[in-house]
C-alpha cells in the first residue's frame, strides 16, 4: 500500500513539474515571438534613416558632424538588433539594443532639432514624405516594444513566483530584458 501511494505522489510530483517547466517554456516562447515586430519596426527606421541623412546633407552643410553622429548611431543600432535578433532571450544583447536605441534617438532628436534652422529643408517634399514614414515607424515601434516589455515581464513573473522560480532555477531559465 505504501509503495502504491509514494508511486502515487511521485508520479503527482513529475506531472507537476513538467507542467510547470511547460508554462515557462511558453512564456518564453511568447516573449521571443513578441520581439518579432519590434525587430521588424526598428529595422524599418534603420533604412529610413540613411535616406534622410543623404536629404538633410544636401540643406544641412555645416552640421557635418550631427548627420555623421546620426549614421553612427544608426550603425551601432544595426549591430545590436542582429545580435537582440539573433536571441531575444539574452538580456546582454537586449540590454546592448536598448542603449543603442537611446544614443540613435538623440542624435535624430538633434538633427531634427538642428533642422529646425533650415526651412528649405522642412519644406523639401522628401524631407517631409521621409519624417512622416519615420513618424509612423516609431508608433509602431512604440506599440511593438509595449506588447514585448509585457511578454518578458509575464515571463519573469513566471520564473520569479513559486512555484515556476524552483523549476527555473532547477532548468536554468534566466530572466529577460525589457527593451
Amino acid at each position: 500500500m505504501f509503495a502504491l501511494v509514494s508511486l502515487v505522489v511521485g508520479a503527482l510530483l513529475v506531472f507537476w513539474v513538467i507542467g510547470v517547466y511547460n508554462r515557462l517554456i511558453l512564456a518564453r516562447n511568447h516573449f521571443k515571438n513578441a520581439f518579432s515586430p519590434v525587430d521588424a519596426h526598428l529595422k524599418q527606421r534603420y533604412e529610413l534613416i540613411p535616406n534622410l541623412v543623404e536629404v538633410a546633407k544636401g540643406y544641412m552643410k555645416h552640421e557635418r558632424e550631427t548627420l555623421e553622429a546620426v549614421i553612427m548611431a544608426r550603425n551601432l543600432a544595426v549591430t545590436a538588433i542582429d545580435k537582440a535578433s539573433a536571441d531575444p532571450s539574452k538580456a546582454k544583447a537586449v540590454q546592448q539594443l536598448a542603449a543603442a536605441e537611446v544614443a540613435l534617438i538623440a542624435a535624430l532628436a538633434k538633427m531634427y532639432a538642428l533642422s529646425q534652422s533650415y526651412p528649405d529643408l522642412r519644406a523639401n517634399p522628401h524631407m517631409v514624405q521621409l519624417s512622416e514614414e519615420l513618424s509612423n515607424t516609431e508608433s509602431k515601434i512604440v506599440f511593438s516594444r509595449q506588447a514585448y516589455n509585457d511578454s518578458v515581464m509575464q515571463y519573469n513573473i513566471n520564473i520569479e513566483q513559486m512555484p515556476g522560480s524552483v523549476i527555473a532555477k532547477l532548468f536554468f531559465f534566466r530572466a529577460g530584458a525589457l527593451l
